[in-house]
């Protein structure tokens, strides 16, 4: 399955999600529901996702954690805001840029209709 079926199956899951319990909960809630309905829908998943930072070609340890990364493909960012802020976006292209992966979904559950706070962001390798 490429990139863009991959991501299409997994905003269905989103939306699944949403209808079934709302706004209005902490991120960890959302986090939590998410991993467990994409498992369910047979997906590998690995959640909170310790990647190295390297720079100047020195690693430097614990650089960042992804919120998730499904069949190792696309990079999954779960928030639960009033409001994206273009720093949100910006912190999932960083990490799909070192990661190396092409394709990243930052969804916001805190919001009446989901599927106004599900960007794509792609990485132009």
């Amino acid at each position: 399955m490429d990139e863009n079926e991959l991501s299409y199956r997994i905003i269905g899951v989103a939306l699944d999600l949403h209808r079934n319990i709302g706004p209005g909960l902490l991120e960890s809630a959302y986090k939590n529901a998410f991993e467990y309905d994409l498992i369910e829908a047979g997906f590998e998943v690995k959640k909170q996702l310790v990647m190295p930072f390297e720079y100047k070609d020195v690693k430097m340890g614990v650089g960042y954690r992804i919120d998730m990364i499904v069949e190792n493909k696309i990079i999954i960012e779960v928030k639960s805001v009033s409001e994206l802020a273009s720093v949100h976006s910006a912190q999932l292209l960083t990490y799909l840029r070192l990661s190396k992966l092409k394709l990243g979904l930052l969804i916001n559950f805190n919001t009446k209709l989901l599927k106004d706070e599900i960007h794509r962001i792609v990485n132009n390798l």
